[in-house]
């Protein structure tokens, strides 16, 4: 009896099953039609709220005046005069706009025939303007313009850009790879700009560099630090006589500008002779990377991009810390060990004691005195010295570039030769 009533109640709870799914699909059909005509409605009544109720001009006006009425702080870049810029050529690759790309540059072999090439990172902006390079590490073992660059490309955008960043974060790959200020034949790459393709290593790869990159720049900031222990306070180098590197030097604003006309063979000076407005940024000591030295170089180079109208956002004032027509070296007059008694930056008077020299011998000490009125720009690192070290760089403030009074008595070594080399670029 049990299997009799098992076997015809099957059937009936299949038609109950069914006629289930089948009101279920009849329920979500009408809520979806439901739904569709609830919403088409609200639609048509917004749009008539819409016609019907406008708001007056002058609250129209407040909402979007910003974009109606920039005020002249937050006006829009300059477009240029077309809207869109062309593709960037660069060693013999294309850079359509909006496009950042990594390409190579070819600076010459290994002693084992391998050749060697430096990363060169490019922005091509969506409107029109002019081309910014970044240059860093000329000097192999000078680390922070490294991260200046590396972190400025990854900030820009090229839908915010007007122009084109070409950045080369390591010019000598050779010194480099060796923590050395120098290439392997022990020449100093920051003297031979220009170059020439028949010359000596230098000379060639100085040669290669500046015509193959540096001549599709409109404008250079070459990115150094001290060197062979010295460290430099964040400072802005150019040849003030220059009025587009007058304007570049005081568009990166927040830094100490010191004039000069920069020693021959350096990339700044061989750019600034050919047309090409150049700057150079000293920050820091080698081998070293020091965030805030970088820091205060990425903000200075966003300065100077708005005041080019190369970035969006509001402009501001770029005034610089001081402006020095004149600096000199102080050196030293013994050997010894170095024991500095002032700080980076700071304001010194003639007279005043900088540091003391302590024979490690006899343990006599002796005082390195200024001569000057000014303030400290760069000095060694505490270290051992020998005489004619240069220990101190000193800022002289002064209208315009001129001799310069020394008081009598001073340690500082006398020569008629150029003081500004130790530590230049």
């Amino acid at each position: 009896m049990e299997d009799h009533i098992k076997t015809h109640s099957w059937p009936l709870q299949r038609i109950k099953g069914r006629t289930r799914h089948l009101l279920y699909k009849l329920f979500s059909v009408h809520l979806l039609l439901s739904l569709t005509i609830a919403t088409t409605t609200l639609e048509a009544r917004q749009e008539a709220v819409d016609h019907s109720i406008q708001a007056p001009p002058s609250l129209k006006q407040a909402v979007t005046g910003l974009q109606e009425n920039p005020r002249p702080e937050e006006a829009p870049m300059p477009k240029g005069d077309t809207a869109t810029n062309p593709p960037l050529q660069l060693l013999e690759k294309s850079i359509d706009p909006g496009m950042k790309k990594r390409i190579f540059w070819s600076l010459g072999y290994t002693f084992e025939g391998v050749p060697i090439s430096a990363p060169v990172l490019v922005i091509n902006g969506d409107y029109a303007g002019p081309t910014l390079c970044l240059t860093a590490a000329i000097h192999g073992d000078e680390i922070n313009g490294i991260a200046m660059v590396h972190r400025a490309i990854a900030d820009i955008k090229p839908d915010q850009l007007n122009g084109a960043v070409i950045g080369v974060p390591i010019v000598n790959l050779y010194g480099y790879r060796r923590s050395s200020r120098y290439l392997p034949d022990r020449r100093d790459l920051n003297r031979y700009f220009p170059g020439s393709p028949n010359g000596s290593s230098a000379a060639r790869i100085a040669h290669s560099f500046f015509h193959q990159i540096i001549t599709h720049c409109d404008a250079l900031v070459d990115l150094h630090t001290g060197s062979f222990h010295r460290t430099n306070l964040p400072q802005v180098r150019a040849d003030l006589s220059h009025p587009k590197v007058l304007e570049l030097a005081y568009g990166f604003g927040g830094v100490a500008v010191v004039h000069s006309e920069g020693i021959s063979g350096t990339l700044r000076r061989a750019a600034t002779e050919v047309g090409i407005p150049s700057i150079t940024l000293e920050a820091g000591e080698p081998k070293r990377l020091q965030l805030r030295e970088v820091n205060q170089g990425l903000k200075g180079i966003k300065s100077l991009m708005k005041k080019l109208g190369m970035l969006k956002g509001a402009k501001t004032e770029s005034v610089p810390e001081a402006v020095f027509h004149q600096t000199k070296w102080i050196r030293t007059h013994r050997a010894g060990i170095l024991l500095s008694k002032v700080q980076l930056g700071e304001p010194i008077k003639a007279g005043q004691q900088l540091g003391i020299i302590t024979d490690p011998i006899t343990n006599q000490e002796t005082a390195i005195v200024s001569p000057y009125d000014g303030r400290v720009l760069g000095m060694a690192l505490n270290q051992v010295t020998i005489p004619g070290y240069a220990a101190y760089h000193i800022g002289i403030k002064a209208d315009k570039p001129g001799p310069t009074e020394e008081s009598s008595e001073h340690v500082a070594a006398k020569t008629k030769a150029s003081d500004y080399s130790d530590g230049e670029e």
